[in-house]
Order: structure tokens, then C-alpha cells, then sequence
């Protein structure tokens, strides 16, 4: 059996070490950054499952080309109600929204 390396830690530590602990400004924002990445990223996933472009996903879901790149690379935040356009209009799915305590 291979011995476990004493300098291995799972990302959770890592991000303790490095950003906080939950709750502090750093670590909040760090985890705030990674949710709006898995966001842009799922859209952009689902829209080339569809065959479309940004542009035809844009025109489907009422905004601009410009904005859908902006979501799927990580450079503005999507409002909900725009979200659920793409999502819903551009993409044909369905958004769902929990809320964990």
C-alpha cells in the first residue's frame, strides 16, 4: 500500500491556508469568483451541446453577442432574470434555484 504524502491537503484546506476561512472577505470573494466561473462555464457547455453560436444564443434569449462572451468567460456577472432568458429562451431548459443553510 503507498504511504499518503504528509504534504497532501484537499482543497478545502488549501483554501483555508491560502484565502481564509469561510467567512473572511478573501476566501468569500475567491468562492464568489468560482461560482460566476461554473455558471459562464455551464452556459457555455449547453450552448454547444445546442449547435448554436453566442451570437444565435444571443438573439434566442433577447440580449447581445457581447454579453453572452462576457458570461462565459468569467468577465461580467449575469442577472438572474437575464439567466433565466438564456437559459429558458436561448437554450430551451429549465433554471433551478436552491437555497442551502
Amino acid at each position: 500500500m503507498k504511504a499518503k504524502n504528509k504534504n497532501t491537503r484537499t482543497l478545502d484546506q488549501f483554501k483555508d491556508k491560502h484565502y481564509g476561512k469561510v467567512g473572511t472577505v478573501k476566501r468569500d470573494e475567491l468562492d464568489s469568483g468560482f461560482e460566476n466561473f461554473k455558471i459562464g462555464a455551464m452556459i457555455h457547455e449547453a450552448r454547444l451541446e445546442k449547435g448554436l453560436t453566442q451570437e444565435q444564443l444571443a438573439e434566442k434569449s433577447g440580449t447581445t453577442k457581447s454579453y453572452i462572451s462576457k458570461i462565459e468567460n468569467n468577465i461580467k456577472e449575469a442577472r438572474f432574470s437575464t439567466l433565466q432568458k438564456i437559459v429558458e429562451l436561448g437554450l430551451g431548459g429549465h433554471l433551478e434555484l436552491s437555497i442551502k443553510l
